[in-house]
């Protein structure tokens, strides 16, 4: 078909366009050959005509269909061209998240400038072994498809990291580098591969630095090999380093930075240990704050300094080393703080004391004079004489940043060589696979010598690249037998000739650095005259005559000369390198130690002027030996260093990964498609698509061509050859025979013809579809139209029916119409008359009551009338009175006083005549006298008054005091009578207010009277509407109610739920901590299991026999179970045997041995002191009870001697940690093998064992330090009881010099002191008392006991008759004989001593029976023995002796058929029976012919046995060598299930007969009687279940890992590729990359092969009698591993992620729960978890489009996590046209959902974890006397009992 009859109407194109490069358009209308314009229509709605160039007339590019836009291999898409690349990366890139793409050979990688969760263990577990077309593309894979290929090819591997600045290089090769660190692991226990990674951080420290482009930019390019073994595992690397820029250590343009380390020491600067550097902030130095942005969002680069610190110390740099290496990088930053100032034009100088350089020489050991002298002036050497000259300030600046450059590059040199020594393996090297790390192509705006450099090396990398993708796609053609052409491709041989070549431009570059006088110009005017002309390559701008363009295989570079010749020169003054050799510090001079001449490459320095300050007679020889020794220009190293690694590239198999920087401005998921293009171009991956567009870039296999293409194929064009088929359909569909060819096993096309046969597909399933819904739209409107009519003749029916009723209920209505009318107006006439007689009646009763009231208050007035009359006259007639009676007194008054003063008036004239004068002095002299005397008593009554006067003064005093409080109280009282006058005047003034409110409150109560009348009236009416309301209420009430138990079934529920809830919780701890333990128990395994390797190992690398080791381990596995033995002691005590025997390779094995015998002397030594204590114990009981005063002294002595002996044992104890310790000091110090230097594995081992020994000697340690404790509290309690010898307390006191021990002793002592004095005190009496009645019962015990014995031993010669006849006889007599012995004592007493000796007859009896069962059960032994030995006599006697012998009554005994379910074995043939039962038997013969868990019931029979002769020794060396051996067996044999199946179901059986013949109650209740009656009865093995359930699980987890490692190579094939139901899914397109074909070939899995395998899993585990509830557990782990290894390969192929393999795996589960259900096992929980895949599966299924549907999803998912549902809806890739891709805008819906989510965001599910398994009690209805031994186990030295 000719590619311009694609172009029809509704075909999408591509058209330039200068914002996106490419703009997508559709035809409206056919193209027709000859148009020069084509009628396009743009996805805006925007219409157009795009016009052809007229010359060419070339037609845009053809878009793919929808369905392969988004593929993972660029190579699969139908047409390969620039716009379809750009497209599909930016489709995965925006929309799907996805930053890989392959593209051939290339993996393509996007930076997101995000942390995404790609790089994670389980991704690389996940990719791990996987085929590179089999998984989404990755770094992983291809990290995967190197590894892979050098161990299957043999041959070394390369990945090629390339890509611009900030494209993200180095952080793919560190993640490459990671992967195999992480898949490959290290040989030795060195941790090679941390050492590796650790790598990273240092060269990023001191190579990386933060650009304009990139945070994080590598400023050198680097080559990592990483060296395997012959088994591939790691044991080294080696690294190389190209071009590193070291002008960044001097300039930095704005918003960039130095290097990384320069930053970090100035961050670092307040640590003590970098005081002396006089370090500051970055801002404080010239050489870090050019860029005017020290700091780096996101980067804490003193946290950065603690990480490279770590690293040095990784890989051995140790601190003072790493010091030395700060102090160089210090003394950098001060000399570029050195100022240097002008002293003439010619001249300068740096002043005195320059604070700067003193720190700089301080740090680099040098003198200040030299360095500040060499900094300003220069030597100049001539033929004859060697000048001294100044230098300008230019120069001197120059010279100093040179001088730092130096220093900087030759410091980078040294770390990088250190590096590569820590890195070094002296284990040779079989293959490695390199990693280069190396900048991308580059063009800017200024080029100069380093970006010419760097293009020159992408040259060579891109013939290389070119070459290898042609030879690629030739070995393909002719592997498939195609007629190869050769393909056009770009050859750059021409450019890298022009960069290369004799008088090339490096080539004239060099010459032009010999030159004396060589400038950049002359050197530019060289290159024009040489290659203008005559390389087509080669320009010459036209602006400019100081650069030059290149035309190179990605784009013109212009390159500005200025500066070449010096950046190539890279020359240093050679007399500051001198002055630096000269330097007291080791490292500088370390540095420098190779250092040559830096002077040009002619040794001449051209003189720019200036005067000369010294002439110097130069040496000659020495003049003439430098004149030889010119040093490699820059341009010229860096040529052989890159031939070097094209040779070392060339040498392998290259892996190429091309990375893109998505934006210049580091924004996340941001696409340019500008830049996108330019890297595209630069990085070869364009010209890796024309190369396979020139070709034939698609390819099928004719099966998949059949299976996608057979809807175009008719029924007669099948036939039975596919291959024909194919070759038959195709050149009916494609007329031109050259658009495909036929291969051996794949079809061929050009491009763009799988388009068309996708076109020609869709056409004919488009007009498939409108059939089918032609035929579907016929049919629903058919059945419309019958529902409609169906439903109008039914809608007729009821409308006429309805009229009906209608009138019947019509004519109803108006009879009952009429008939209410009646009864209405009766009821209404009625009610009128009632209503007009009760008015009648109410007026009449008002108006007679009114009349009486009316009469009622006229009598009343008239009442009150007289009363008011009556009280008013007596008030008058009072009044009256009262006035009179004073008028009375008024006339009295006055008539007295006019008589008084009548008589006054008289007396006054008496008194004035003489007359009476003399009337008055008649008898004074009397008067006198009788008034002297008076005077006289008068005085004698003044003194006496004056007396009582000074007493009363007193009491006056008291008295007034008492007044003067009582005024001040009443003052007080007369102030609150004041206040309550005030208070009363305020209440009457109150009460007045409130009276007058009264009267307003009474007239507005009238008011409300009134109102509340009207109110009445209206509350009635309310009421009445109330009620009305309140049926409605009581209506809603009761829905309320019904409202409020469903509220309340709610709650219950939900309680309910969340007690569920809680109770699933609970459980899931339970499972956790069960998890928990059994990881540890399968640590403890692995680490057993490398400790016998690593034994057996040593053994042989010292070819030194250990039969004495292997002896002492079996001595102690028999002996450690002293207290009976168990996991935990197994761990505690064979861990340092372990240890110890794992670093006897290394370590002084005189030191060992010792170490060793020391140890078992200890345990000797413990033992005996145990015993001896035992001896002495009853020792001290007999010597007490003879002698008091005796035992307390034997005792004190006792207790001395323990004491001395447990400071010895803690000596002991100390000697042996201290040798502990010298193996760890010998282990980390010694100059041993390099496996056991620090940090590797197999130190580590040995470290945390010995660790763990240590800790078991301090817990011994403690337990010693209480046992003294007690002793001395006891010693202590005895002293104070006898008062001897107080001071032996006080010596064993001072022995506890440890302050320690004494606090914990003292404490001891006090809390036990008092209780111990108590116990002793009461403990002696009855001790004493019950000593002295126990000697008594003792002796009557002996006694009695030889009477039995005697009466048994003539017993046992009598019959059996006779036997219990004389037993009864005897008893009689002796009970007769008791009863009569003292015959005075009263009846009472004697019944009830008889009923005490009936009660301990019945108890003896009883005794004597189980003493007799087992004495005839010896006896039957005895008796077989004697036959056997008899019967060999018999034979060597003759007989006639046999007829001289006389015949005696022999007692025939009779056959005992009762056998008691034991077997008994000799001690010499238990390891003949573990080997018979254990080693050597083969359980598919024991599984089919005999019963299951026959050799546990065997074993468990013999366990009887010696528990019944109560032989512990016996016991114990049987449970452990049965342990011993199923570890080995299963050691031998763990990888085949059928084995591990069968001594898991006998382990468990083991441990189920343990417990069901312990006599635990809980057991015993499962058991028949018969069965209780065979329980152990002398040991108590409940810890030794416990082992054997430990051991259980760790067979479980074996068996696990086993049906696993069988399982997992068929899930992927079974559950997701194999096309369960045929023609669901279709094969899309693939490209190089080739997918695991979904058809089912020869020899892939399917889901039956899953199935069947399942099946055989559960008859094996049937047959051998496993628990059926541990069969649910083994298929619920197994279902999960199912479901986790399809979802995690789900979730990382996007080939999967589509409607139709949805319905496959929904499909394939549906199965899977099928058979649960045959083998009822669907209450296992096998079902549950399968969830997520389910759910997974769903997910694709459903609608995701609105809402609803994301709402949906959201309620669906829950068994999903949020990260693993949006890596579904990413992945969604419909595989046909029909199908629609998953809007962005629905994914972030999803996002913002599941937010509140709270679970963990993991990816991929851990397919390594293992349930935690649980044993239930499984008790055995088998009789163990009923079991037969079948002669087939060769077991006939066991004998039945």
């Amino acid at each position: 078909m000719a590619a311009s009859e694609l172009y029809t109407k509704y075909a999408r194109v591509w058209i330039p366009d200068t914002e996106e490069v490419w703009k997508s358009a559709e035809l409206t209308k056919d193209y027709k050959q000859g148009d020069l314009v084509l009628h396009l229509q743009l996805e805006d709605g925007t219409d157009l005509e795009h016009k052809l160039d007229p010359k060419t007339r070339n037609l845009p590019h053809l878009r793919n269909p929808d369905i392969l836009v988004g593929e993972n291999d660029l190579t699969a898409l139908s047409y390969l061209h620039e716009p379809a690349v750009l497209h599909n990366l930016k489709v995965r890139f925006i929309d799907s998240k996805l930053i890989y793409t392959y593209c051939g050979i290339v993996l393509v990688a996007i930076n997101p400038y995000e942390t995404l969760p790609i790089y994670g263990t389980d991704i690389i577990n996940a990719y791990s072994g996987q085929n590179m077309g089999d998984m989404d593309p990755h770094i992983f894979a291809v990290a995967e498809e190197a590894y892979k290929q050098m161990a299957r090819d043999e041959r070394n591997q390369s990945i090629i990291v390339s890509g611009e600045s900030g494209a993200g290089k180095t952080v793919s090769a560190k993640y490459a580098m990671r992967y195999f660190a992480t898949v490959s692991g290290s040989i030795s226990e060195a941790n090679v591969e941390e050492k590796v990674l650790a790598s990273n951080p240092i060269m990023e420290s001191i190579g990386n630095a933060k650009t304009t482009r990139n945070d994080n930019s590598s400023r050198f390019g680097k080559y990592i090999e990483i060296g395997f073994d012959k088994k591939y595992h790691i044991i080294g690397a080696n690294m190389r380093t190209y071009l590193l820029e070291k002008s960044r250590v001097v300039f930095q343009a704005d918003d960039e930075r130095n290097y990384h380390i320069f930053y970090q020491l100035c961050a670092s600067s307040h640590l003590p240990e970098f005081k002396a550097l006089k370090l500051s902030s970055a801002g404080d130095f010239h050489y870090t704050k050019q860029g005017r942005n020290p700091v780096i969002d996101g980067v804490d680069d003193a946290k950065e300094m603690s990480t490279t610190r770590n690293a040095f110390i990784l890989l051995g740099i140790n601190e003072s080393y790493q010091m030395g290496l700060f102090q160089v990088l210090a003394a950098i930053l001060h000399l570029g703080n050195v100022d240097v100032k002008d002293r003439d034009s010619d001249s300068s100088i740096i002043p005195p004391n320059n604070s700067h350089l003193l720190v700089f020489c301080e740090l680099m050991g040098v003198a200040y004079q030299d360095m500040s002298h060499w900094l300003c002036h220069k030597k100049l050497k001539t033929a004859t004489e060697t000048y001294i000259k100044p230098i300008p300030k230019l120069q001197a600046v120059n010279a100093r940043d040179a001088l730092a450059k130096h220093i900087y590059a030759k410091l980078f040199n040294w770390i990088v060589d250190h590096v590569n020594k820590a890195l070094h393996s002296s284990v040779k090297q079989h293959s490695f696979i390199g990693v280069l790390d190396i900048y991308g192509f580059e063009t800017f705006e200024i080029n100069s010598f380093e970006q010419f450099c760097i293009n020159y090396a992408n040259e060579k990398l891109q013939q290389q690249f070119n070459m290898h993708v042609f030879k690629l796609e030739q070995e393909e053609y002719m592997k498939e037998q195609i007629p190869w052409t050769l393909i056009d491709f770009y050859d750059n041989q021409p450019c890298i000739n022009l960069i290369e070549a004799k008088m090339g431009i490096l080539d004239l570059l060099d010459e032009e650095c010999r030159m004396p006088k060589g400038s950049d110009d002359s050197w530019a005017q060289k290159l024009y005259n040489t290659h203008l002309k005559t390389c087509s390559l080669f320009e010459k701008p036209r602006m400019s005559n100081k650069a030059f363009i290149i035309q190179h295989f990605a784009d013109k570079v212009e390159y500005q000369c200025d500066g070449f010749l010096e950046k190539n020169k890279d020359t240093v003054n050679e007399e500051q390198i001198h002055v630096l050799k000269a330097s007291k510090f080791d490292l500088l001079v370390e540095l420098f130690q190779d250092e040559e001449k830096a002077v040009s490459p002619t040794g001449v320095s051209p003189a720019p002027g200036g005067r000369t300050r010294l002439s110097i007679k130069p040496d000659m020889s020495k003049a003439n030996k430098s004149s030889k020794e010119h040093k490699k220009t820059v341009g010229l190293q860096f040529r052989n260093s890159l031939q070097l690694l094209m040779e070392t590239l060339n040498a392998t198999t290259p892996h190429y990964v091309r990375c893109i920087k998505p934006n210049d401005y580091k924004l996340a998921f941001t696409f340019d498609p500008k830049r996108a293009v330019q890297q595209l171009r630069a990085c070869g991956v364009l010209e890796t698509i024309r190369i396979s567009a020139a070709g034939f870039p698609s390819r099928w296999t004719y099966q998949e061509f059949f299976s996608r293409y057979r809807v175009l194929m008719k029924q007669k064009d099948v036939l039975a050859d596919k291959k024909m088929t194919c070759r038959n359909v195709l050149e009916k569909l494609v007329q031109d025979p050259d658009k495909y060819q036929f291969g051996k096993t794949k079809i061929f096309f050009r491009a763009g013809q799988v388009a068309y046969l996708e076109k020609l597909r869709a056409d004919k399933l488009r007009a498939a579809c409108i059939r089918i819904q032609k035929t579907i739209r016929c049919w629903l409107a058919r059945k419309k139209y019958l529902r409609m009519r169906n439903a109008a003749i039914n809608i007729q029916r009821h409308v006429r029916g309805y009229q009906a009723r209608c009138l019947a209920k019509f004519l109803r209505r108006t009879r009952a119409a009429i008939i209410i009318q009646k009864y209405q107006r009766m009821f209404v006439a009625r009610r009128n008359y009632k209503r007009k007689q009760a008015a009648a009646l109410a007026m009449q009763c008002i108006l007679r009551a009114y009349i009486a009231r009316q009469q009622y208050k006229a009598l009343l007035r008239e009442h009150k009338a007289v009363i008011i009359q009556k009280m008013v006259r007596g008030w008058l007639a009072r009044q009256w009175y009262k006035r009179s009676l004073a008028a009375v007194v008024y006339l009295q008054c006055c008539v007295r006083r006019m008589r008084a003063k009548r008589e006054l008036k008289k007396l006054k004239i008496e008194a004035r005549s003489v007359e009476h004068y003399k009337k008055l002095n008649i008898g004074m002299e009397n008067k006198i006298m009788q008034l002297q005397r008076k005077v006289d008593e008068q005085n004698k009554d003044n003194r006496s008054m004056s007396e009582r006067l000074n007493g009363l003064e007193v009491t006056h005093a008291a008295e007034s005091e008492r007044l003067r409080r009582e005024l001040s109280r009443l003052r007080c009282a007369e102030e609150d009578a004041k206040n309550s006058m005030n208070r009363v005047i305020t209440l009457q003034e109150e009460l007045e207010r409130l009276k007058t409110e009264l009267q307003k409150t009474q007239k507005e109560k009238m008011a409300i009277e009134d109102w509340a009348k009207t109110y009445q009236d209206e509350m009635e009416k309310m009421i009445s509407e109330l009620k009305d309301q309140n049926a409605l209420l009581k209506n809603e009430k009761d829905d309320l109610n019904r409202l409020i138990q469903e509220q309340g079934q709610q709650w219950t529920e939900k309680m309910q739920r969340a007690l569920k809830e809680e109770t699933t919780q609970l459980e899931c701890d339970l499972n956790e901590e069960r998890s928990r333990y059994q990881n540890l128990l399968t640590e403890h395994l692995r680490l057993e299991e490398k400790y016998d390797d690593l034994k057996e190992e040593i053994s042989l690398s010292m070819n030194v026999p250990k039969p004495g080791h292997r002896r002492t381990d079996s001595t102690h596995s028999s002996n450690e179970s002293e207290y009976t033995y168990n996991s935990e002691f197994a761990e505690s005590e064979e861990g340092p045997r372990g240890r110890e025997d794992v670093t006897k390779a290394s370590l002084d094995m005189a030191l060992f041995l010792k170490l060793q015998k020391r140890v078992t002397e200890l345990e000797q030594e413990k033992q005996g002191l145990q015993n001896e204590l035992d001896r002495k114990e009853e020792q001290f009981q007999r010597a007490r009870a003879r002698d008091d005063e005796e035992h307390k002294k034997a005792r004190s002595a006792e207790l001395e001697y323990e004491s001395l002996k447990r400071q010895e044992l803690e000596s002991e104890n100390k000697k042996l940690k201290h040798d502990l310790n010298k193996i760890r000091c010998s282990l980390s110090e010694g100059p041993g093998a390099t496996s056991a230097a620090p940090g590797l594995p197999a130190y580590q081992v040995v470290l945390d064992q010995l660790n763990t020994c240590n800790e078991e000697l301090e817990v011994r340690k403690e337990e010693v330090l209480v046992l003294r404790s007690q002793l001395v509290s006891q010693k202590e309690a005895m002293h104070k009881e006898t008062m001897t010898e107080p001071l032996r307390f006080v010596e064993d006191v001072q022995k506890l010099t440890d302050a320690k021990e004494i606090s914990e002793a003292y404490m001891g002592l006090k809390d036990t002191n008092r209780l111990l004095e108590s116990q002793l005190q009461c403990q002696r009496r009855t001790h004493e008392s019950e000593l002295e009645s126990l000697r008594g019962e003792l002796q009557s015990v002996k006694e009695d006991n030889n009477r039995q014995q005697q009466l048994l031993a003539q017993n046992l010669q009598l019959p059996p008759e006779a036997r219990i006849e004389a037993s009864l006889q005897h008893e009689i007599t002796r009970l007769t004989n008791e009863n009569l012995v003292n015959p005075t004592e009263d009846a009472g007493y004697n019944r009830i001593k008889v009923m005490q000796r009936t009660i301990d007859l019945m108890e003896q009896l009883e005794k004597q029976d189980k003493t007799v069962r087992k004495l005839k059960k010896q006896l039957k032994v005895f008796a077989k023995k004697i036959t056997d030995m008899e019967g060999g006599q018999v034979e060597n006697v003759s007989p006639g002796q046999m007829a001289d012998e006389p015949i005696r009554p022999v007692n025939i005994p009779r056959r005992e058929k009762d056998f008691q379910g034991m077997l008994e074995y000799k001690k010499e043939d238990e390891l003949k029976l573990v080997k018979n039962l254990i080693l050597e038997l083969k359980p598919r013969g024991v599984a089919v012919n005999l019963i299951p868990g026959l050799p546990a019931y065997i074993l468990f029979m013999c366990l009887r046995h010696a528990d019944y002769v109560n032989d512990d020794q016996k016991v114990r060396s049987l449970l452990t060598s049965i342990i011993n051996s199923i570890k080995k067996i299963l050691k031998k044999r763990g990888d085949d299930f059928e084995t591990v199946s069968f001594w898991l179901a006998n382990t468990c059986r083991f441990l189920h007969c343990l417990k069901q013949y312990s006599g635990d109650e809980q057991f015993m209740k499962y058991n028949s009687p018969k069965q209780n009656d065979h329980c152990l009865s002398n040991f108590d093995l409940a810890e030794y279940r416990q082992v054997l359930s430990d051991l259980a699980i760790q067979i479980y987890q074996q068996l696990i890992k086993c049906m696993e490692n069988i399982l997992q190579p068929m899930i992927v094939s079974g559950m997701l590729e194999h096309e369960t139901i045929q023609g669901v899914s279709g094969v899309k397109p693939t490209g190089l990359r080739k997918r695991t074909s979904s058809i089912a070939d020869e020899g892939t899995y399917t889901l039956d092969s899953i199935i069947r395998q399942m099946n055989s899993f559960h008859s094996i585990m049937c047959q051998h009698g496993t628990d059926p509830e541990l069969i649910k557990q083994v298929v619920k782990q197994q279902f999960y591993i199912i479901g986790a290894v399809t979802l995690n390969n789900l979730l990382l192929r996007k080939d999967m992620c589509s409607w139709s393999k949805g319905m496959q795996i929904r499909y394939n589960v549906s199965q899977l729960e099928e058979w649960l259900r045959d083998k009822n096992l669907m209450v296992c929980g096998a079902k549950e978890t399968l969830e997520p895949l389910i759910q997974a599966a769903q997910l694709l299924q459903v609608k995701k489009k609105t809402d609803e549907d994301a709402e949906a999803i959201c309620s669906m998912c829950n068994a999903l996590t949020t990260s693993q549902i949006v890596k579904v809806l990413n992945l969604y890739t419909p595989v046909n046209a029909f199908e629609e891709r998953v809007a962005v805008t629905f994914i972030r819906n999803i996002q913002n959902r599941l937010r509140d989510r709270k679970q963990t965001q993991q990816l991929l599910l851990d397919t390594k974890i293992i349930y935690p398994v649980t044993f239930p009690f499984n008790p055995s209805s088998l009789a163990l006397e009923t079991i037969q031994i079948p002669g087939s186990l060769n077991l006939s030295f066991l004998t039945r009992v």
